[in-house]
């Protein structure tokens, strides 16, 4: 794209977004909005109070109105699976199906009969 071409899209894209600054300015709720958070800014300095201490007053108890921030879910721990080979008496213990014997043990023997192994 030359530079004329992306002076003029620029300049186009500042008109446009002039527009919407404008249309912005003469919405009423956002007018509104200001006002309160003006207003709001002016309490919390009169008083000493930051924003934490509004959420507190406002909401002592985050955990049971939902508004807690997510915790992260710990993931239960895997159980140790123990299968034994009847034919060679070998044992493999597992966390998963990922196991390397396990697999070979699989295609020799077939997926349904090793799991017959699993000791309980």
């Amino acid at each position: 794209m030359s530079r004329l071409a992306e002076f003029r899209a620029a300049e186009k894209a500042l008109q446009e977004q002039l527009k919407q600054l404008e249309s912005l300015k003469n919405d009423a709720g956002l007018k509104k909005e200001i006002e309160f958070e003006e207003k709001l800014q002016g309490l919390m300095k009169t008083y000493g109070k930051s924003l934490r201490d509004i959420i507190a007053i406002l909401d002592p108890n985050p955990a049971k109105s939902g508004l807690q921030t997510a915790t992260p879910k710990t993931r239960r721990a895997r159980v140790v699976k123990v299968y034994h080979n009847p034919h060679t008496g070998e044992l493999i213990e597992t966390k998963g199906g990922n196991h390397r014997g396990l697999k070979a043990w699989k295609e020799q023997y077939g997926a349904a009969t090793v799991d017959s192994w699993l000791r309980g």
